[in-house]
């Protein structure tokens, strides 16, 4: 018997607010772009906080191991998050 999947586990990073937290439970995307977002150190079980959005909604910041980020919204709708 499978256990039930919690409501927050389908979120992506760009479903956010200000000031949420989140820690990273997968990436999607094709296998430079999961590269590249893991090679900033984002990887499985790093916890991360939305800090703001551009006007636009487009980029996206967000803090990680104490760095500032900035993705794309679509990068960041790759990343899976769990609160």
């Amino acid at each position: 018997m499978t256990e039930p999947v919690p409501p927050s586990a389908g979120e992506t990073l760009d479903a956010l607010m200000p000031g949420e937290r989140a820690v990273i439970a997968r990436l999607e995307g094709e296998p430079a772009v999961r590269r590249r977002l893991m090679e900033l150190g984002l990887v499985p079980g790093t916890a991360l906080e939305l800090v703001r959005r551009a006007p636009m909604g487009d980029p996206i910041e967000f803090t990680a191991r104490g760095v500032h980020l900035s993705l794309r919204k679509s990068e960041a709708g790759l990343i899976h998050v769990t609160r």
